[in-house]
């Protein structure tokens, strides 16, 4: 379907928004990509009983790309290989398009969360195949990370005005192709500290030809003098005992570890001391069942994390001190084949599913609203309507 212009569907309005703003148990909206050969924005709203509702899709202006699995076929679902397709700053929205090697930047309208507006074009990015975001607020910065045969990360300024060129590439000399042949020695997922003084980015390693896995860490230098903030050259690398296919992450609450995943057994919790870049393994935790669990996010309403698996539909929720399982969510019953990217929005978990081809992509809605271990499914939101299927990758949320 070729889009032209917002494509825009039903969906609830003014008794929503307005109690969303006075309501931190429920968020405003989710965002996620199609990843398609047009790629486009979708945004869902979220109600007042943390479900969602039919809602919009924005084209980015780019094209979107699938990597491929060891067989040389599309590496559907989980068509990037990677944690934050779409990044979030303040009211703007960053989505990478994998297949023109470009970021577009949008700004979600104050009045309506699923009214979105490119600002300016697509900016060029200096590798190939982007296929993870993360954006600073504090610092005015977005960086993409690269997985293809030119990887690496790189940043740029934004503003009200749009976004500034991206800057020179802080290369990962992984010996990729584009598209790349994964999961394993790809980029997984760029992301900053909680205090967004540190660009890190996890990258797999690959177990089967003793290929070690690493995180990277970027300082970010703040404005001073006139000047914005930057993105240092430097980088430390680390590669901690124990991890091997290091993938999403999620900065863990009031410290500055990192509760990350790892496909080739479950999760894990990594601590970066403060002031240093260097990681260190502090837990880690085997998944028994699992066949790639990829995906992480941490809530603050349950202080708990939740991980997914690509291959299994389920949500596991893991403990954010020990790393150790604390409840384990069955979703078999409503038909999807797995689970990627999820994001937190006050009281709910909201996980992708992209299908197979055989099955809609969907988003799951899980209610943990009552505390660890009491999550319960409170909508299977089938996506097939906005023609969103097994390409689609990514999620934010607007709190």
């Amino acid at each position: 379907m070729r889009l032209r212009g917002r494509l825009k569907l039903r969906f609830q309005s003014t008794p929503l928004r307005r109690h969303q703003q006075t309501n931190k148990n429920v968020g405003t909206a989710i965002y996620l990509i199609t990843n398609d050969v047009q790629n486009a924005v979708v945004a869902l709203p979220i109600g007042r009983d943390g479900t969602l509702s039919q809602g919009t899709i924005t084209p980015t202006g780019g094209a979107g790309s699938v990597a491929l699995n060891a067989m040389n076929q599309p590496a559907t679902p989980d068509a990037l290989v990677s944690q934050s397709a779409l990044a979030i700053a303040g009211r703007n929205i960053f989505a990478v398009n994998a297949g023109s090697n470009t970021l577009t930047m949008m700004r979600i309208s104050r009045r309506d969360p699923t009214r979105l507006m490119m600002v300016g074009q697509p900016v060029a990015i200096p590798g190939e195949f982007p296929n993870t975001v993360a954006a600073s607020k504090k610092n005015g910065l977005v960086c993409v990370a690269t997985t293809g045969a030119v990887a690496g990360v790189s940043c740029a300024s934004f503003s009200r005005s749009g976004l500034s060129k991206m800057d020179s590439l802080r290369p990962f000399d992984i010996g990729q192709s584009t598209p790349p042949v994964g999961p394993t020695n790809t980029v997984s997922h760029t992301f900053f500290s909680a205090d967004e003084s540190t660009l890190f980015t996890t990258v797999k390693g690959d177990p089967a030809v003793n290929n070690t896995g690493f995180l990277s860490a970027f300082p970010v230098a703040s404005a001073s003098r006139g000047c914005g903030a930057m993105v240092s050259m430097q980088e430390t690398r680390s590669s901690p005992d124990g991890t091997a296919v290091l993938f999403g992450s999620s900065v863990i609450p009031g410290t500055s570890n990192l509760f990350t995943t790892d496909a080739s057994f479950g999760a894990a919790i990594l601590s970066v001391a403060d002031g240093q870049s260097q990681a260190s393994l502090i837990a880690s935790q085997a998944i028994d069942g699992q066949k790639a669990t990829c995906w992480a996010t941490v809530s603050d309403a349950t202080s708990s994390a939740f991980v997914t698996d690509v291959g299994t539909n389920r949500i596991v929720e893991m403990s954010i001190e020990d790393a150790s399982i604390i409840d384990i969510v069955d979703l078999t019953e409503n038909g999807d084949p797995g689970l990627i990217d999820l994001r937190v929005a006050g009281n709910f978990v909201y996980a992708l599913s992209p299908g197979d081809g055989t099955t809609q992509a969907a988003v799951t809605v899980l209610d943990v609203s009552r505390g660890q271990g009491t999550g319960k499914m409170a909508q299977h939101f089938q996506l097939g309507f906005l023609t969103v299927g097994k390409n689609a990758m990514g999620m934010v949320a607007l709190v």
